[in-house]
């Protein structure tokens, strides 16, 4: 009898952050399993979406439906399945053991997140294995959710991350990018703390008027509305991901202000392409940064104190050197390889 895991997952335009590492550890599931172990992907997208996937199923599905019509859903979408290990909490339960990857708890914390899912709770207090990828996302999902037990495993970093090449000086001119910059890439939902961010960079910009602050993201009305009339700010949108590594490489620092993250993947990446971090002293960065990154508070003026001396080169040779050695201990064969005990644990193997 063929044993088979099922790696449940919902379809995006782009890959970004949870689904980074959807992808990442999907890839290696079967090689990190070894080859007793039949590895299926199931892809869910809407009715008309045009994304990529290998199943269709009504949005109503993943937001609204009852519980009993999930599990029957559930059932078909993974037939033949030994286990399932549901990566999105959206996804229809299985009848079978579960693997639930959660995050964080943003959602149940923040209101300008998306809603939690109102069967997710439940769903996940039934799986066999719960996964997160920090020991602050776990004690945290513990803690929300009433579990025993949350599994740690980290997230990894593509090895095109460490040390690309920067970008040229007509690159830059042709993506409207100054010569120096400090980065901030991702959202502006409030945990991002681009407020933080928005009061410490007049403080900054006095300090070293050379240097200009870059925010990649989303077309965002509040980060429009914190940073459109500030000085020496550049609003870059989305990056192409193929491009994103040169970008953050050609940076002077890389902040992350978040006040909660379950992981906090800039920090790393920005540590792998040997770039300063000042990271908030919050959530999980502490775990990922470690004593290579410069820890503050997440208010104006410790971000700006924060940012200031990085900028000023204090020590920055030696933290950069720490963060590459840092970021080669995340690997996403190193998270593959962690799953697969969980999966085989599951799997009864």
């Amino acid at each position: 009898m063929t044993t088979r895991l099922v790696l449940g997952t919902i379809g995006v335009p782009v890959p970004m952050g949870q689904q980074v590492y959807e992808e990442e550890v999907a890839a290696r599931a079967e090689a990190a399993l070894g080859g007793d172990v039949e590895v299926r992907r199931e892809i869910a997208r809407g009715l008309r979406a045009d994304l990529p996937g290998t199943v269709r199923v009504p949005r109503w599905l993943l937001t609204r439906a009852p519980g009993a019509v999930r599990q029957a859903v559930g059932a078909t979408l993974y037939r033949g399945a030994t286990a399932v290990h549901r990566m999105g909490l959206a996804l229809p339960p299985a009848r079978v053991p579960e693997i639930v990857t959660v995050h964080d708890t943003v959602a149940w914390r923040f209101d300008d997140e998306s809603d939690p899912e109102p069967f997710a709770a439940t769903e996940i207090r039934r799986a066999a294995a719960v996964v997160s990828p920090s020991q602050f996302a776990a004690d945290d999902v513990a803690e929300r959710l009433g579990l025993g037990e949350v599994h740690v495993v980290h997230n990894g970093v593509d090895p095109r991350w460490f040390d690309p090449e920067p970008l040229s000086a007509a690159e830059r001119d042709r993506l409207g990018l100054p010569g120096r910059y400090v980065l901030h890439a991702g959202g502006s939902s409030r945990r991002k703390n681009l407020a933080g961010l928005a009061d410490a960079w007049p403080a900054v910009r006095s300090a070293h008027p050379d240097v200009d602050l870059v925010l990649c993201g989303p077309p965002s009305a509040r980060r429009s509305d914190l940073f459109g009339a500030l000085p020496g700010t550049h609003l870059a949108g989305l990056v192409d991901a193929d491009l994103l590594p040169r970008v953050v490489a050609s940076a002077e620092v890389v902040v992350v202000p978040s006040v909660y993250e379950g992981f906090g993947l800039p920090a790393l990446e920005a540590m792998a392409c040997g770039v300063d971090v000042v990271a908030a002293n919050r959530s999980s960065l502490p775990e990922v940064c470690g004593d290579a990154g410069t820890l503050v508070e997440p208010d104006g003026a410790s971000l700006a104190d924060g940012i200031v001396h990085a900028l000023d080169g204090d020590g920055a040779a030696e933290r950069v050197r720490r963060g590459r050695e840092r970021a080669r201990q995340f690997t996403w064969e190193a998270s593959a390889a962690a799953h697969a005990v969980i999966w085989r644990e599951v799997l009864g193997l």
